[in-house]
């Protein structure tokens, strides 16, 4: 599973899609993780609709329907996502627990069209994520051009 802990001490079921070599993430867990609704459902039901009358798009476009065991224990088609979809379902998502997904999403996106104006930044960047996970100098010099 990939090593991103999103949701704090919430359980969020993951299924590993071979077909695509990803996981895939169930939906009604990230929503009840953030909104803290007993209704995930219905929240979910209501969610796709204002977007598609609002942009056109289909939420569930992004989702893929694999088969995952619920809290009573059998198997049930689950509509999940997988991590780029699940951002795209979190920005349309109304709760403040989503709102730092939705600013780091922005801060990205800025960061990128900032790397595509000075190509130099990427170099940089990748120098302070190595660095941040303790890599040593000599190290990032012999592989960073």
């Amino acid at each position: 599973m990939p090593n991103i802990k999103l949701f704090e001490s919430k359980k969020i079921r993951s299924i590993w899609y071979k077909q695509e070599q990803k996981w895939y993430f169930a939906v009604v867990d990230v929503i009840e993780a953030l909104t803290n609704r007993d209704k995930t459902r219905d929240y979910w039901y209501r969610l796709k609709r204002p977007e598609k009358d609002f942009s056109g798009i289909e939420l569930s476009a992004f989702c893929r329907q694999l088969r995952d065991k619920s809290t009573n224990g059998k198997k049930y088609q689950t509509e999940c996502f997988d991590v780029e979809g699940l951002l795209r379902i979190i920005q349309s998502i109304s709760s403040l627990k989503a709102e730092p997904f939705k600013r780091w999403l922005a801060k990205v996106g800025y960061e990128r069209l900032e790397e595509i104006e000075n190509p130099e930044l990427v170099q940089y960047r990748m120098r302070e994520i190595y660095k941040a996970k303790g890599y040593s100098d000599e190290w990032i010099e012999k592989r960073v051009f």
